[in-house]
């Protein structure tokens, strides 16, 4: 998969966030067919920090296809 900026923790969902769903295409994700983008540190403004757990599909021309089409 190509190196890609992630998205702001902000603009994500919770199941995003949690690694449940691609942070690209929203899509459910299952082990094996996605990429663990590494634990992730957000500090929001007046607020504790915490840690966020992005995940990636696999097949990233069937992902971008996918985000395409919904508009993620």
């Amino acid at each position: 998969m190509a190196v890609k900026a992630l998205p702001p923790v902000s603009e994500l969902t919770e199941q995003q966030q949690r690694g449940w769903r691609c942070i690209w295409c929203r899509y459910p994700l299952t082990p094996g067919a996605d990429v663990d983008l590494g634990e992730q540190r957000a500090r929001p403004v007046g607020g504790a920090a915490y840690s966020w757990f992005p995940r990636a599909c696999a097949d990233e021309a069937t992902c971008t296809a996918r985000a395409r089409r919904t508009g993620a």
